[in-house]
């Protein structure tokens, strides 16, 4: 099991499947892909699930789990958030990796302005997106920031913990769900007491979590979170949506006031075919955007507005940063006109891009030749 798990890690594995009746298999670059020929028995892959599980308790209840989370490490290999799960009365088993190295905004080649948002005193940093998109990746980034640049005190809620964060500057606490505190509610109420600056909680879940999150964010801590959600707009109206419609005014006005941005987050297959690049909308909370939060026939109009304060405020939409990947060779055209949100504004812009491009190439021509007729002319005798 370890040489497969460790054949897949240095393949560029995200997530490793492993299924009784079926093959290894590992998500490479965003494609599920075979890594055996062998398929697994029951027995077999039940034995998987028993080594994985570090609880003595937990795995000696193994018949009666039906999904489980926990991590799992092995020096040499990697560090994985494992799933266990029942399917056609057998167990299948989804891990995730999490590398050793914690990212950086660099390493991810995030925007700079993430490097402003993490910044913050305080407020609500939503970090959104599908499954499978790169949240932890860019939550441990903006941990690891606030980590190396301010003197604060960092408190993790995750289930379970992924990426390990050592006390750089800041005291780090990182607390796991159901080892360390019951659940996120109970572990989020008690982080209020337990002089935190900074709050990260892996998932927010239910309207209570949202709620205690907001005050966390009202009386002066930074918050940072994820939600399943596409994009700004689709955020916001989930998180007010999940509140009792008698309560979802006051809740649209909290939020307004509470949140201080929403990365939202796709990850495309990159042009060379060596991985993916991740595609990001930024919407910082001026005070524009808090008046079309708290109004929620205006709340449609913040695309736009994210698309106009990028010189400004450094804020952009998915499609402005699609545009930069373009442009820079990251993605293919094809890759980036199907993760627009708007094809036919962004197949607009595209032949625009390339209409300059091409009446660049003449006066790049030009001023080449006229520099190579300057050398030539300085190696001939005067």
């Amino acid at each position: 099991m370890e040489k497969i798990i460790k054949a897949a890690v240095d393949r560029g594995a995200s997530d490793l499947h492993i299924k009784a009746g079926d093959v290894f298999r590992a998500r490479i670059d965003g494609k599920l892909v075979p890594l055996t020929k062998q398929r697994l028995t029951p027995d077999q892959t039940k034995a998987i699930a028993q080594r994985l599980i570090s609880n003595d308790e937990d795995r000696g209840r193994i018949d009666k789990l039906r999904d489980y989370d926990c991590s799992w490490g092995m020096p040499g290999i990697g560090r994985f958030r494992v799933n266990i799960l029942r399917q056609r009365s057998s167990f299948m088993i989804v891990m995730r990796v999490i590398p050793f190295d914690v990212p950086t905004f660099e390493s991810l080649k995030l925007p700079a302005v993430l490097a402003e948002v993490a910044n913050a005193e305080r407020g609500m940093i939503l970090v959104t997106g599908v499954t499978g998109s790169g949240k932890s990746s860019t939550m441990a980034a903006i941990i690891n920031h606030i980590n190396q640049s301010q003197h604060r005190h960092i408190l993790t809620l995750e289930n379970p913990i992924e990426f390990l964060h050592r006390d750089i500057n800041c005291s780090v606490t990182q607390r796991e769900i159901g080892v360390d505190t019951d659940d996120f509610r109970t572990g989020l109420r008690a982080a209020l007491r337990q002089d935190p600056d900074v709050v990260l909680i892996g998932e927010m879940r239910d309207s209570e979590t949202i709620d205690t999150a907001m005050k966390a964010a009202e009386t002066g801590h930074l918050l940072v979170s994820t939600l399943h959600t596409p994009d700004a707009v689709t955020t916001v109206s989930r998180v007010v949506s999940m509140f009792p419609p008698e309560e979802q005014e006051i809740a649209r006005l909290r939020l307004s006031e509470a949140l201080h941005a929403v990365v939202s987050q796709r990850l495309l297959p990159r042009a060379d075919g060596n991985g993916r690049a991740a595609a990001l909308e930024v919407m910082i909370c001026t005070d524009i955007a808090r008046d079309m939060i708290k109004d929620g026939a205006r709340t449609s109009e913040l695309p736009d507005y994210i698309g106009d304060s990028r010189e400004k405020y450094g804020m952009q939409t998915f499609d402005q940063h699609l545009i930069d990947l373009l442009t820079d060779g990251v993605v293919t055209y094809e890759t980036a006109l199907a993760a627009s949100s708007d094809p036919k504004e962004f197949e607009r812009q595209a032949r625009s891009l390339r209409r300059r491009a091409a009446a660049a190439k003449p006066v790049a021509a030009a001023q080449a030749a006229e520099v190579k007729a300057d050398d030539l002319s300085s190696m001939l005798p005067q």
